[in-house]
């Protein structure tokens, strides 16, 4: 007979594996798309594509699964291999001003799947989109002011104010990028079925 907490966290199969395998992947690659792509690159600031896969991993794979493959990418590089931002990896990485936004990444991920897996419509898709790119940068932006204010060196006259004021210029590629993850993922959903919905 199968307990409360078998049915609810099923054992992952291999298939849930290797989507989980690809998604940590596709997170590598994204974090440090300019190597592949230079253009990517805007007044000498890379363009990462990591917040729109773990958003993606997210909607497509489910809130547990979406989860778990952000959390294998960050145990990667925390292992110490190249795999953030500027090919970046390291348990010193605990300590970078952003690596808040790489712990974000999890939860961006397990808040879209939730709320897909609630409700399947368009507008589901794109709404968790934009709350889990929110969510990216309400704790990312806040983990690197607590970082920079107590173990990081800070820039001159830096204050709270000049740290969202950072996040101004990403900010139109991230809200176009959340919009495109909303639907493409909607779509993928609609034809591979990786994911229950209510």
């Amino acid at each position: 007979m199968s307990t409360v907490s078998e049915q609810s966290h099923p054992k992952l199969k291999t298939v849930d594996i290797a989507y989980i395998g690809l998604f940590s992947t596709i997170m590598m690659i994204g974090a440090n798309i300019t190597s592949f792509v230079p253009f990517m690159t805007v007044g000498g600031v890379p363009i990462t594509l990591q917040t729109f896969f773990a958003i993606l991993a997210g909607l497509i794979l489910g809130s547990r699964r979406g989860a778990l493959a952000c959390t294998v990418y960050m145990c990667i590089g925390l292992a110490g291999a190249p795999v953030f931002a500027r090919f970046g990896g390291g348990f010193s990485q605990l300590l970078s001003p952003t690596f808040g936004f790489i712990i974000t990444f999890i939860l961006a991920a397990y808040v879209a799947g939730l709320m897909v897996e609630r409700s399947g419509t368009k507008k589901s898709f794109m709404l968790a989109a934009f709350i889990a790119t929110a969510i990216n940068y309400l704790i990312g932006t806040n983990w690197m002011f607590i970082a920079y204010k107590l173990w990081a060196s800070a820039p001159e006259d830096f204050s709270y104010g000049l740290a969202w004021l950072w996040m101004i210029p990403p900010l139109p590629k991230d809200i176009i990028l959340a919009i495109f993850a909303g639907m493409l993922a909607y779509r993928l959903q609609k034809s591979l079925k990786i994911m229950p919905i209510q």
